[in-house]
C-alpha cells in the first residue's frame, strides 16, 4: 500500500512538471510561427486563402493539445486515485463496490439479476446526450433511476468502478476513465445519485478484456471462463440488438443448454421497449435466464423481468469483449457481421446468413 501511494504521489509532481514544460514549449512555439507567418505574408504578398492554408500546416497543435489534455486530466484526477479507501485516507467519500469475482459469484450461486450503470445510463438520468445508439428518452431516464435507487433482495445494481484508483487498467483506458469524470459536473452527479451507505457491484464484470494490464496474461481467459459459468447447462433467452449476435462466431454461449433470442432495434432500442418486454414474458419458461445487450435499456429490463421472477443479466458488451479477447491484441478491433459502437465506423454490420442463428429467433423488433 505505502509502495503504490508513494508511486502515485510522485507522479503528481512528474506531470505537473510535464505539464508546465508543454505550456512553455506551446507559447513558444506560437510564437514562432506567428513570426514566420508574417514573414511569409510580407515577402510574398500571399492572398488570405493560401495564407490561412499555410497557417494550418504550420499550426498544427493537434497532437500537442491532446498531449497537455491528457496530462491536465491526469494531474485533475489523481487527487481522487490517491484518496482511494486502499491507502486509508478518510476525506472523500467512495462507493463501495464488490469486486468482478465475487459479483459474478453471488449471481452464479444466488441467481440474482443484475442492472448495469454506466456513463450511458447515467447519461440518459441526467439527461445528457452521449452515445448515437440510444437517444435521449424521459421515460427510459426516469425507468433508470428508479431502477438505480430500488432495493430488491434478487437484484444486483452495478456501477462502473471508475472513481478511486485506476491502477488495474491500461494507461489508455486509465486516461478515458480520467477524461470522462474530469468533464463537467460528471463525478459530483453521480456522488448526487449514488447512495453512500449502499453495496455496488462490478458493472466491469462483462469488461474482462480490453482495459485491463494484465490482457497479456491468461487471467482474462479465467475471467471468462468465470463468467461462461452464468449460463452453463442453463435454458437462455438472449435479448440483443438486431446486429449484436452474441455468441455467434465463437464459443461463447458453448456451455448453454439451449438458446432463444429476442431481437430489438439495433439503436434506440427503449422506442419498442413495450412489446420486447411483451415478448420476453411470452417465451419465458419457468427457469429460463435472460442474457440482456440492448443499451441502456438493458438494465431496466433485467429489473422487469426480476419483478416478474425469473434471473436476468444486463451482459452488455461482453461478446465484444470475448472477440477482442480472442484476436489478442489487447484492443478494440472490427467485427464482422457484429453492431461495434466502441469502434469508429463498425456500427454498420455486415449481413448474415446463418441458419442456426436465425433458427433461434422467437421475434424481432427491427
Amino acid at each position: 500500500m505505502d509502495e503504490n501511494l508513494t508511486k502515485l504521489e510522485a507522479r503528481v509532481a512528474s506531470l505537473e512538471g510535464q505539464l508546465a514544460q508543454l505550456q512553455r514549449e506551446n507559447q513558444e512555439y506560437k510564437k514562432d510561427n506567428d513570426t514566420l507567418l508574417q514573414a511569409i505574408r510580407n515577402l510574398y504578398g500571399v492572398n488570405s486563402e493560401t495564407m490561412n492554408q499555410i497557417s494550418k500546416i504550420l499550426t498544427n497543435q493537434t497532437t500537442l493539445d491532446i498531449t497537455q489534455g491528457i496530462i491536465r486530466v491526469r494531474c485533475d484526477n489523481l487527487r481522487y486515485e490517491l484518496l482511494d479507501p486502499m491507502f486509508k485516507r478518510e476525506e472523500y467519500h467512495f462507493p463501495v463496490i464488490i469486486n468482478t469475482q465475487e459479483t459474478i459469484d453471488e449471481i452464479i450461486k444466488s441467481r440474482k439479476s443484475m442492472a448495469r450503470f454506466g456513463d450511458g445510463e447515467f447519461a440518459q438520468i441526467i439527461k445528457v446526450s452521449r452515445h448515437k445508439f440510444q437517444k435521449l428518452d424521459d421515460r427510459l431516464g426516469q425507468r433508470l433511476e428508479e431502477v438505480l435507487h430500488s432495493h430488491n433482495p434478487n437484484v444486483l445494481i452495478a456501477i462502473a468502478n471508475n472513481y478511486g484508483s485506476l491502477q488495474d487498467y491500461t494507461e489508455s483506458a486509465a486516461d478515458a476513465i480520467r477524461i470522462y469524470m474530469s468533464a463537467g459536473d460528471t463525478r459530483e452527479q453521480h456522488m448526487k445519485l449514488l447512495e453512500h451507505d449502499r453495496v455496488y457491484y462490478d458493472a466491469y464484470m462483462s469488461r474482462p478484456y480490453v482495459m485491463y494490464r494484465d490482457w497479456k496474461t491468461d487471467l482474462p481467459r479465467k475471467r471468462f471462463a468465470h463468467l461462461k459459468e452464468i449460463w452453463k447447462d442453463r435454458d437462455v433467452i438472449i435479448v440483443e440488438g438486431a446486429q449484436t449476435r452474441m455468441g455467434v462466431g465463437n464459443d461463447l454461449l458453448e456451455g448453454a443448454k439451449d438458446i432463444k433470442r429476442i431481437l430489438a432495434p439495433a439503436t434506440s432500442s427503449f422506442d419498442r421497449y413495450d412489446d420486447i418486454l411483451k415478448a420476453a414474458l411470452q417465451y419465458a419458461q419457468k427457469d429460463s435466464l435472460f442474457l440482456v445487450a440492448m443499451g441502456p435499456s438493458a438494465g431496466v429490463l433485467a429489473y422487469d423481468l426480476a419483478l416478474e421472477g425469473y434471473q436476468a443479466i444486463d451482459i452488455g458488451h461482453i461478446d465484444l469483449e470475448y472477440e477482442w479477447f480472442l484476436a489478442g491484441k489487447g484492443e478494440r478491433v472490427a467485427v464482422p457481421c457484429k453492431y461495434n459502437n466502441e469502434l469508429e465506423g463498425d456500427d454498420n454490420a455486415m449481413e448474415l446468413h446463418d441458419p442456426v442463428y436465425e433458427g433461434q429467433i422467437l421475434a424481432s423488433f427491427q
